[in-house]
């Protein structure tokens, strides 16, 4: 369960306007995810947020970042290290409905570069780095389950990680799928717990 405080919608619209990457808010749907400051390695300690323009529809637990097998193994991903999302960004059109490794339905980097930081110490801690990266390096939006029809909340993110934000509650998940239409390009904004 994310240990994210609690926000209004205000509150997070001033922080993402307040961001040097803000250009407007989009106008049709748009996620945002908020990374917890206590950070507790291999949970679902984060929060992601749906909104439409400035009307906030749903939240969900999730991860913003890579799960401990990925931290502790990344060279089967990038020799330079596990990719953490930099936070405190906004990424303009960067996902569109696709397939997540070809098996569930998920918002897949079609659109936009994403940055993130290589964390290469190997420890269990998701990190920001020396080296700051910006490219298409398949950052998805999906569950933490290939089963659309899980019913389970997963509590560990373990493999279900390697740079992707993963939501852990496949009820709230399925509601944000059938929302947000196909062929539409979504933005992200990704910050850090403020």
């Amino acid at each position: 369960m994310s240990n994210v405080k609690p926000y209004t919608s205000a509150q997070l619209l001033e922080k993402v306007k307040s961001l040097h990457s803000f250009k407007a808010i989009p106008t049709s749907y748009w996620l945002l995810g908020v990374r917890s400051n206590e950070d507790a390695p291999n949970k679902f300690d984060d929060k992601i947020y749906l909104f439409k323009g400035e009307q906030f529809i749903c939240v969900t637990s999730a991860t913003t970042n890579p799960g401990v097998t990925v931290l502790r193994n990344y060279a089967k991903f990038n020799a330079k290290g596990a990719a953490v999302v930099k936070a405190d960004e906004w990424y303009y059109g960067v996902w569109m409905k696709g397939k997540h490794q070809g098996k569930i339905t998920a918002l897949v980097q079609t659109g936009a570069k994403i940055k993130v930081y290589r964390d290469g110490d190997k420890d269990d801690k998701a990190e920001a780095s020396d080296i700051l990266q910006e490219g298409f390096f398949g950052i998805n939006f999906h569950p933490n389950s290939y089963d659309i029809n899980a019913k389970t909340t997963g509590t560990l993110v373990n493999g279900w990680s390697a740079g992707c934000q993963v939501v852990n509650d496949m009820n709230q998940y399925r509601l944000i799928m059938s929302i947000i239409p196909s062929g539409e390009k979504i933005s992200y904004c990704l910050l850090n717990e403020f």
